[in-house]
């Protein structure tokens, strides 16, 4: 199948790309980087997603809205949302089209981060779920994957500290933060082997919305 993945130079959009090129599909990338994956079946497309000079491309069978920023700026509203509302309306609305899957964030439910980023992610959600109803006609799945913390390179000044690394898997029932690979998998299996889920957002967190402390 024809992939698209926005954000796919680093990170959790690499790691996706990576599962679904080891899995033997075609996949096009869309970043701001240079590629840095080598591959006989990638295409890299380096662009700005928030301008409006989207390529076309053939008909996809698979769209993931993956690329994203943390700036607590209107920048977040623009890339986290608009950018991906431009992409999803350009690419996802044809007879090819089997899933769309939005990279979310659980702060889209909890709204526990920054301001604009919070709100990013959770009208990211809501626009997953007027997609899903859109594209029934094509018997297509849209479905949005949350995760919590994610050891990336974006969390370095967390991941390298000793006092706050222990505060946040504090936070998780788990005691952990999940690879950049583990939310591939999960991508994966949302968009290639999930025929039914549509209109859904699975937060995947290591436990740390469901955590709660009780005092008696």
């Amino acid at each position: 199948m024809k992939v698209l993945i926005t954000g796919s130079t680093k990170g959790i959009g690499q790691a996706i790309a990576n599962k679904f090129l080891i899995e033997g599909h075609i996949v096009y990338g869309f970043d701001l980087l240079s590629p840095s994956i080598n591959h006989p079946n990638y295409h890299h497309y380096q662009i700005d997603i928030t301008k409006d000079n989207l390529v076309d491309l053939e008909p996809i069978d698979i769209l993931i809205n993956n690329a994203g920023t943390q700036t607590n700026s209107e920048l977040d509203i623009v890339t986290n949302l608009i950018a991906a509302i431009k992409i999803t309306e350009k690419y996802a609305f044809q007879d090819q089209i089997k899933s769309v899957l939005f990279i979310a964030s659980n702060s889209g439910s909890t709204g526990s981060e920054f301001p604009y980023y919070a709100a990013s992610k959770g009208g990211l959600i809501a626009y997953m779920k007027n997609v899903a109803m859109r594209l029934g006609k094509y018997q297509a799945t849209a479905n949005a994957l949350s995760p919590g913390g994610v050891l990336t390179s974006l969390n370095d000044h967390i991941i390298n500290n000793q006092e706050l690394y222990q505060a946040v898997l504090n936070e998780t029932i788990l005691y952990k933060w999940a690879t950049p690979e583990e939310i591939a998998k999960w991508s994966y299996f949302m968009t290639t082997q999930n025929q039914s889920m549509t209109g859904q957002d699975l937060i995947i967190d290591n436990g740390e919305v469901a955590k709660y402390n009780f005092v008696w």
